[in-house]
């Protein structure tokens, strides 16, 4: 039977990937998409969730509006960078057509505690953004950690540097008091990080394949895709393709071998001159039970074999 799946998501052109890739899988049913900020504002990456979603003819999955900034802040403003790695609109300035519903009235924190209390050992919870969804709801209901299955995040960095700073990832670093809460509270994890997703490249002889399949969903993942590539050769010329950051996290929730993991409790930072660091948490090293781990390898060959083969399942509009 296939796990439960909600897609937190700050939907910028990796997260849309993350949709395809979701839709793709047999293994996964896609019950809801819930909003954050991150790539673009919170309102944008629903837009995007939505217009995709309806682009792939999946208007029964609902979107959920999230929290629209970190949990010791006001308000949120889209970084520079991230807007020349996703555009303006955080799909590559790709124009695809608005959704004709609007997201759901329940917000996202209260979907994530109904789902936890309805699906619970057999729902996934994959944030590819901060995570305040999630510490804000663990805050509302701390008994869901004991509830859902697990939370497969895409963020951190444990054995390499981070990306926006040289000890800090860019998800993570948009709101380290919220990821320190969810590390630490006992939810059980798996942080797909830097270390494995920047083994993962895309280049534009992949993209083309969805190109080549003449459907308008083919062409826009690959003019998105393309987008995504182009600027990666600024920020990142030494890679040779675009990390595939979010999906890889959406490839362990099918394929759980697709990696291999340290068992190690984590903690954040939140303090300067390393906040926003992931790290193993010093208290709790002796634990024999370690409710988190990290990915540090990855079977690249098979994930892009699997990411392909699943894109492309959406992209030819089957």
């Amino acid at each position: 039977m296939a796990k439960k799946v909600i897609l937190d998501l700050d939907t910028g052109i990796d997260d849309a990937l993350a949709i395809f890739y979701c839709l793709g899988s047999p293994e996964l049913e896609l019950i809801g998409i819930t909003g954050t900020y991150g790539n673009v504002q919170v309102a944008q990456g629903v837009r995007n969730a939505l217009a995709i979603l309806a682009l792939c003819g999946r208007d029964d999955v609902p979107v959920f509006l999230g929290e629209p900034h970190a949990l010791s802040k006001k308000s949120f403003e889209v970084m520079e960078i991230s807007e020349f790695i996703h555009g303006k609109n955080g799909i590559g300035n790709v124009g695809i057509p608005d959704a004709e519903r609007q997201p759901e009235s329940m917000g996202a924190v209260d979907f994530i505690i109904e789902s936890a209390h309805t699906y619970q050992k057999d729902l996934l919870y994959i944030p590819t953004g901060p995570q305040t969804n999630m510490a804000t709801a663990l805050r509302k209901d701390p008994s869901i950690k004991d509830r859902i299955g697990r939370m497969i995040l895409m963020g951190g960095a444990l054995t390499v540097p981070g990306n926006v700073q040289p000890w800090a990832e860019a998800n993570i670093n948009q709101d380290p008091e919220a990821a320190n809460e969810t590390f630490r509270s006992g939810l059980p994890a798996t942080m797909i990080g830097l270390d494995v997703t920047l083994q993962t490249l895309l280049t534009y002889k992949e993209t083309q394949v969805w190109r080549d399949l003449n459907t308008p969903q083919g062409a826009f993942v690959a003019d998105m895709t393309d987008y995504y590539i182009k600027a990666y050769e600024t920020t990142a010329p030494y890679l040779g393709g675009c990390g595939l950051h979010d999906p890889l996290a959406v490839g362990v929730a099918a394929d759980p071998s697709l990696v291999k993991c340290l068992d190690i409790n984590m903690k954040v930072d939140t303090e300067d001159p390393v906040r926003g660091r992931t790290i193993g948490n010093e208290m709790k090293l002796n634990n024999s039970d370690k409710t988190m781990n990290v990915a540090v390898e990855v079977d690249v060959p098979r994930f892009l074999d699997e990411f392909m083969a699943r894109i492309t399942r959406v992209a030819q509009g089957s």
